[in-house]
């Protein structure tokens, strides 16, 4: 598939999609937003993908933030629908089945950072910096920052975050739980991709109900978990995986000391 905004490589089961307007700084406009939505669609519906890596084009920026010039004019139900897809499309990043992982390089500002925190999970170079800094304009993050930076750094960090517009960098995002790993800018992807390479060799339905089950755990609202507690679902991702071929091919494995060979079924 082809996108007007991103790049796309699959090779291994790996896709990695690269924001392409450095220019911009990356920056999200409605194009990209179709694009991602685009990709993550390839994602879900291509069995040669087994996962992904999203990341920026250009040593300065992962994403630097939405672009404003798309703000101007816009009454108070055009912005909330602006909003409203821009969640859209970061839901259908956080609840895809398959893995799909950032890897931040420079700046993740505002709807940079909530994209990389609609990820799975994140790494980022040495020169990463993290913020909301929405504040200044005189809003408020839109694409579910107030939400998820809460849930990944806790009430008190993310209100003084979101509050004072602070910009955070690697080793700091590392020590907040923010990102996973810190790495050179050279080997970011690389760093990335070897984790992925790991995730890829499991079985891929277990992978699948487990960001199923551990995005319940973070969510609270019934609207997105249909009134189970994540103890409730658990428990029938556990049946569910009970009866995949996979969890026969799993347990044999191990019983005769070999490596598994998971097909996904």
């Amino acid at each position: 598939m082809s996108y007007q905004t991103l790049l796309a490589d699959l090779e291994n089961g790996i896709y990695t999609i690269t924001i392409n307007r450095p220019d911009k700084l990356n920056a999200l406009n409605k194009q990209v937003f179709t694009d991602l939505d685009n990709a993550v669609n390839e994602i879900s519906s291509n069995p040669q993908i087994k996962c992904a890596v999203i990341t920026g084009a250009g040593p300065k920026a992962f994403v630097a933030g939405a672009d404003i010039t798309e703000f101007s004019g816009l009454n108070k139900d055009e912005a909330m629908a602006l909003a409203k897809r821009g969640q859209d499309v970061f839901f259908k990043i956080e609840n895809c089945k398959k893995p799909i992982v950032a890897a931040v390089n420079g700046f993740a500002l505002g709807g940079g950072c909530e994209l990389a925190m609609a990820c799975h999970f994140r790494l980022c170079s040495e020169n990463a910096k993290f913020g909301q800094p929405e504040v200044n304009l005189g809003l408020i993050p839109g694409y579910g920052g107030t939400q998820r930076l809460t849930q990944l750094v806790g009430k008190g960090k993310s209100m003084e975050l979101q509050m004072t517009a602070h910009l955070i960098d690697a080793n700091e995002a590392l020590q907040l739980g923010l990102v996973n790993h810190v790495c050179t800018a050279e080997s970011l992807l690389e760093r990335t991709k070897d984790i992925l390479n790991v995730i890829m060799s499991k079985a891929p339905i277990a992978i699948g109900k487990i960001i199923e089950c551990v995005n319940v755990a973070v969510v609270s609202d019934s609207a997105y978990t249909n009134g189970k507690s994540g103890y409730d679902k658990e428990v029938e991702a556990f049946g569910d995986c009970f009866i995949t071929e996979d969890m026969k091919e799993g347990t044999t494995a191990f019983l005769e000391k070999r490596k598994a060979e998971f097909k996904g079924r």
